[in-house]
């Protein structure tokens, strides 16, 4: 067994592995490798607190885009420009979020941000069950849950090393997202359902129920066993110094570029699969939601994938540009389904490249940086990865209207494989390079 799971810290304390039996014991140390980052307390509780956040959080998300479909008389458009404002946000406030989750406490910053976004959400679900809801106010809601996720999502992203360590911070990220991708194929069969059974309100006020249980266990958490990494410096310049210390790493540099483009022009699934199930196969809400359930069958099956390997050390960057390139492909696959069983069956396995090339776009650059740079630089990350949503959503949206509704899923695949092979050559030649000077200075010598 390796040393990520024999010295994994559970409640504070270091625990011993037993001895193993042959192989048996091997196959059951393996096993539990999938699950090690659990032995620590507070991520158990963090844990915990994001199944009930998260059910939540994909329930409001397909009830919000039901709404917005409905109020508009089914304008894509319209459905681009409320998932883009949701994003908007994320240019102007995610790099400052990294500078405050370097200078703050974490754990106290993700319980105050809870309390905004539950106040939206239960705002949007009053103005609904009272039939006062307009298209406009709920673009202005929108906005407001985009200022909160801005904010948030650095933050939390970097909050995971200091509960679990850097021994366990792949395995932490991977099992995080199973449990978000878990729930992203529970909420939206839920919420297509109750849809249709009781309507959109009633699920925005659950959403804002739900994230009680967020701020329940992050107040319970041991706050000796979480190692931060703030220290509450607050000196000029730190937001350039973060960007200065990823402009002068190429290796992130090209990371971050494919994450970018991915994150823009693929993964604009919040609208083409309305646009999809609408549109193309003319599906109801229940086959809507059935079809986001699809695609986080395959997200969580990249997410457990993850999770295995997460022990394992291995060439990142050759992962990390083939699962880019496979997600590109496959998304061209699926836009040509013929009908919706084949697509649905397609967004399964464009959601295990799609969760592959994220995890191991994470974990590479949550190993890579100085850990007093540590939340500047995932907010970056997190700022490329989805900030450029708004310009992806409302593009998919108008392509989607004015060219064809499966235009969406072929220009963004398209533009996927091409970012991929750009990154692969840059990856190629700075390889031949490294290996052509350490020859001629092997025939120097």
């Amino acid at each position: 067994m390796s040393k990520e799971v024999t010295n994994v810290p559970a409640r504070g304390k270091q625990e011993r592995a037993q001895p193993h039996d042959g192989v048996g014991g091997e196959r059951r140390e393996r096993s539990w490798a999938m699950f090690a980052s659990l032995r620590v307390g507070n991520f158990r509780l963090y844990a915990g607190g994001q199944v009930v956040s998260l059910l939540g959080t994909w329930i409001q998300r397909i009830a919000q885009d039901w709404l917005v479909l409905e109020i508009s008389g089914g304008s894509p458009v319209a459905l681009g420009v409320a998932v883009a404002l949701q994003f908007l946000p994320m240019p102007l406030l995610t790099l400052w979020a990294g500078v405050l989750a370097d200078r703050l406490d974490k754990r106290r910053l993700l319980m105050s941000l809870q309390y905004g976004i539950g106040g939206c959400a239960l705002v949007l679900g009053t103005l609904d069950l009272a039939e006062l809801v307009q298209l406009w106010q709920v673009y202005v809601l929108c906005f407001g849950l985009g200022c909160c996720g801005a904010l948030e999502m650095p933050v939390r992203q970097s909050f995971v090393m200091e509960m679990v360590g850097q021994e366990q911070v792949g395995n932490a990220v991977a099992l995080n997202s199973m449990i978000v991708n878990s729930c992203r194929v529970v909420g939206p069969a839920i919420a297509g359902y109750l849809i249709t059974l009781i309507g959109t309100g009633w699920l925005f006020l659950l959403n804002a129920l739900s994230l009680v249980a967020v701020v329940a266990t992050l107040a319970t958490m041991d706050k000796d066993g979480i190692r931060s990494d703030s220290d509450g410096s607050r000196k000029r310049g730190q937001l350039v110094e973060g960007i200065r210390y990823v402009r002068h790493r190429s290796e992130l540099m090209l990371v971050l570029l494919l994450v970018c483009c991915i994150g823009t022009f693929g993964t604009t699934f919040n609208t083409s699969l309305a646009v999809m199930a609408e549109k193309v196969f003319l599906l109801g809400s229940d086959g809507f939601g059935l079809l986001h359930t699809m695609l986080a069958i395959g997200t969580l099956s990249g997410a457990a994938l993850a999770a295995w390997r997460s022990g394992r050390s291995g060439p990142r960057l050759r992962l990390l540009v083939g699962s880019a390139l496979a997600f590109g492909l496959l998304e061209i696959l699926a836009a040509l389904a013929p009908d919706a069983g084949t697509f649905g069956a397609a967004l399964i396995a464009v959601g295990a490249a799609q969760m592959t090339f994220i995890l191991t776009a994470n974990n590479t650059i949550q190993l890579s940086v100085d850990s007093a740079l540590r939340g500047r630089v995932m907010a970056l990350y997190m700022l490329l990865l989805l900030g450029g949503t708004p310009l992806g959503s409302t593009l998919a949206g108008w392509t989607a209207e004015h060219l064809d509704a499966r235009s969406p899923l072929l220009i963004g695949g398209g533009l996927s494989v091409l970012a991929a092979v750009f990154c692969a050559a840059m990856l190629t030649m700075r390889s031949d390079s490294s290996t052509r000077t350490a020859r001629h200075g092997e025939h120097s010598k």
